[in-house]
């Protein structure tokens, strides 16, 4: 057997690039069996069926996932690249921390993208960059038209394997293809009625960056990110500058009401108001 990693898959076929080349595969049988699905990103070991030249095999083993986001289906990421337009359609602050937070609780490294920087004020960028980077968060302005800070996120996609997401319309499509020119992903129009992206990437597909050993996974856009699947208790570990919980005077603290809440002492005097605003009105959103 020889090991190789799934870049793409259609239709119960998965392409594995190995190191002689990229073979096409079925899984196995007790793969199905045991309701293990293959994934984009996953790490197999398969056999080689027939000739070598054929480049066609069978996943014998799915190796253990470091992660596993549910959409889109991909394993095996190490960051986000959150992709949001500052214009056309304009930012959206509460569903941008919403991806963060859920690419928090992944364990993902984030680098958030400002798209269509060449449409607005630098101070309208300044003023996002602000919050952010405030929080921790590496901030890269960009204009996938302009190409604008295209080798910044070049340059943060090296050795990674990372996700594009966002909602549809802000340019991941045209940014990824600025990135990997062979990729000629479809872009999507704005729609001058409703002023939202028309959904262009079908399916999950890792594109080799060249000349940094990176990876990148375009991703269908969305407009709807739900916490049902977050316990409340939980929700805080994803607001990183609330930090780990020791200072406060009860472990189980969820920084709402408790008494001596070192989080709530710390709002505006290190964690800014409306990020802390938005993590109690999320927490309505969370499981029980």
């Amino acid at each position: 057997m020889i090991k190789g990693r799934i870049i793409k898959g259609v239709g119960g076929l998965y392409f594995v690039d190995a190191d002689n080349g990229i073979f096409s595969c079925n899984a196995r049988g007790i793969l199905r069996k045991d309701k293990i699905k293959p994934a984009v990103g996953d790490y197999v070991s398969i056999s080689i069926l027939g000739d070598e030249s054929e480049k066609t095999g069978v996943i014998e083993e799915i190796h253990k996932r470091r992660n596993m986001l549910i959409r889109p289906w991909v394993a095996n990421v190490d960051q986000a690249i959150i992709v949001f337009s500052i214009v056309s359609p304009a930012i959206n602050l509460d569903l941008l921390d919403r991806i963060i937070a859920l690419a928090e609780e992944q364990r993902l490294e984030i680098v958030i993208c400002i798209n269509k920087a060449d449409l607005c004020s630098e101070s309208e960028i300044l003023k996002i960059k602000s919050i952010y980077e405030q929080v921790g968060y590496k901030v890269i302005s960009a204009s996938a038209f302009a190409n604008i800070g295209i080798t910044d996120i070049k340059e943060a996609l090296a050795k990674n394997t990372s996700v594009f997401a966002g909602p549809s319309g802000v340019g991941k499509s045209s940014i990824v293809n600025r990135l990997v020119p062979s990729a000629l992903m479809e872009v999507g129009e704005i729609s001058d009625k409703i002023r939202r992206g028309k959904h262009t990437t079908r399916h999950a597909e890792l594109l080799r960056v060249e000349n940094n050993n990176g990876f990148v996974v375009d991703s269908p856009g969305f407009s709807n990110v739900s916490f049902s699947h977050i316990k409340r208790s939980e929700l805080k570990y994803y607001f990183k500058e609330f930090g780990d919980n020791d200072k406060c005077k009860f472990l189980d603290c969820l920084h709402l009401n408790e008494p001596s809440c070192y989080v709530k002492e710390q709002v505006c005097n290190g964690i800014l108001q409306i990020r802390y605003n938005r993590y109690i009105r999320f927490l309505d959103d969370c499981g029980d």
